[in-house]
């Protein structure tokens, strides 16, 4: 029952801010996100599972499975459980979540018990998103996380704050209702499928060669397998986002204050490959495989596109903004590889990720706070005035060029070892090399920007006394660099457990490429 538990006090929490005086607010919303990482710190000291949520259900840890109602020919259940996938994205999501309460303190100055409550509610159903282990489950939750978000940049962004959420919301809908019809497309087509749990459904398309033909207009018949995995990567691929689905994402972020940038970067972003890997690869291996080129050139088109994206800009927000397209690209790349490297490095990536975004973003707005622009061309020699939080800029944008002994290096070696070793992917060292140019482009952006807002002379026309930064701006700064830097140091810290769980999917996808090869072989003899 902890993962009710850490449900429960999260949701608790979240009413009781709602209900606060604003002065109390921000304090009382930063203590009781705290109980969350107790709760995810007490899980992982007895975490115990070994394999693949939906691919074993024995290895399912703090799992909970109780019938809840009837819908038609199905019985929905209360499924929740967690494994080496999920589990490290719920702790990332319970201490972001709290740093970027800490962050909010300076900021957020208005309707404060409202602002709190709403990342409260974020992260309920984030957490959510992550435990649910039946479909109907994790629909609610993964819908719902739209609703406070929509709230945090409508109601605390900057000027185009009501354009940016409902742009936010328009996209998101229609990527869920795609997937939507898609996944009821798999399941209205498999036999004797009598509940919605993601295990079940799992065992029940893996079963089944084939879930026969659709006809489009009566012209054409496609496989319903092919047509289900391309509705649900295209629904999952706008929340990564994918380009060309990603044009939502930099509005989202300039508009969005801060800590919310912080929550949508470091963990909204992670709903959707999170879900390609848990639906599209998990699932439905055998179309990944086939179409495995097909996915490994879109995943490389982000990463280079989204690195030119963020070259040309010139508001550092929409530079780390645009750097997330990219890292996401590296890890859809990873996971159409099909190695243990490859699968585990791209969820790997994702943590990592979470870390340093969240990072650059929480010292992005410090520097904002401070001189009230984000305009590279209108800051410079911001060292000498503010030389902790440059160095922890610093700090971030190498770990996000990959530096050794950072996660991030980490993340991105066990990606292109896995990728330039994949059976699947063909030319696979070629798409390897490509994803791999993507670094020099990052390196060139940040290197740029960082010339010329940090160093030089200090050119800032303004009132504003510039100096160090306040401790609780600070705080979180020095938590997410000592993170960073611990899984690059120590990766087994996690991703021994994520290799447990990502093994099984391996196996299959390797399974699936060789049934391909020898089929492939008896046609052509």
């Amino acid at each position: 029952m902890l993962i009710e538990l850490l449900l429960a006090v999260t949701l608790a929490s979240a009413f009781v801010v709602f209900l606060a005086p604003d002065r109390y607010a921000a304090k009382l919303a930063t203590t009781l996100s705290v109980l969350p990482i107790i709760g995810t710190a007490i899980m992982w000291l007895s975490f115990d599972a070994s394999g693949n949520a939906l691919r074993d259900g024995s290895t399912i840890a703090f799992e909970t499975q109780q019938e809840w109602f009837e819908l038609g020919q199905y019985t929905l259940q209360w499924h929740v459980g967690v494994d080496g996938v999920s589990f490290p994205l719920l702790a990332l999501t319970t201490v972001l979540t709290t740093l970027a309460m800490i962050s909010s303190w300076t900021p957020i100055k208005e309707d404060q018990s409202q602002f709190y409550g709403f990342m409260l509610l974020m992260e309920t159903s984030l957490i959510g998103v992550f435990v649910a282990l039946d479909f109907f489950v994790w629909f609610i939750f993964w819908e719902f996380v739209l609703i406070p978000m929509y709230f945090l940049i409508a109601r605390w962004g900057g000027p185009r704050r009501k354009y940016a959420a409902i742009k936010f919301l328009i996209y998101t809908n229609v990527g869920s209702l795609v997937m939507f019809i898609g996944l009821f497309l798999m399941v209205l087509n498999l036999d004797g499928l009598t509940v919605l749990s993601l295990p079940a459904i799992t065992e029940a398309v893996l079963a089944a060669e084939t879930l026969g033909e659709i006809s489009l207009l009566g012209i054409a018949a496609f496989d319903v397998k092919a047509v289900v995995f391309l509705l649900l990567f295209l629904g999952f691929a706008v929340k990564v986002p994918v380009v060309p689905f990603h044009t939502w994402l930099p509005d989202a972020h300039v508009e969005a204050p801060t800590p919310v940038s912080v929550m949508l970067a470091g963990v909204l972003l992670k709903m959707g490959t999170y879900a390609l890997l848990r639906f599209n690869f998990t699932m439905l291996p055998d179309i990944a495989v086939q179409y495995a080129l097909v996915i490994a050139v879109v995943g490389v088109i982000s990463i280079i596109y989204g690195a030119l994206l963020a070259m040309a800009q010139r508001d550092l927000k929409r530079i780390v903004a645009y750097s997330s397209i990219s890292s996401m690209g590296y890890v859809i790349v990873g996971l159409v590889a099909f190695t243990p490297h490859g699968m585990g490095g791209a969820t790997f990536q994702m943590v990592s990720h979470g870390l340093i975004s969240g990072l650059m973003f929480m010292t992005v707005g410090v520097i904002y706070n401070a001189t009230h622009t984000r305009m590279v061309g209108d800051m410079g020699g911001l060292f000498d005035k503010m030389p902790y939080t440059v160095a922890i800029f610093i700090a971030g944008a190498f770990g996000y060029m990959g530096l050794p002994l950072m996660s991030g290096f980490a993340a991105e070696v066990l990606i292109f070892i896995g990728a330039f070793e994949s059976a699947v992917i063909t030319a696979a060292p070629l798409v390897t090399a490509m994803a791999m140019f993507g670094i020099v482009l990052v390196a060139g952006y940040l290197l740029w920007a960082m010339q010329r807002t940090l160093f030089g002379e200090y050119e800032l026309e303004t009132d504003y006394d510039l100096g160090r930064a306040p401790v609780h701006d600070i705080a979180p700064l020095v938590v997410l660099i000592g993170l960073v830097i611990l899984l690059g140091v120590n990766p087994d810290l996690i991703y021994q457990v994520i290799q447990d769980a990502v093994s099984p999917l391996v196996d299959e996808g390797l399974a699936t490429a060789t049934v391909a090869v020898d089929v492939l072989g008896g046609v052509l003899r």
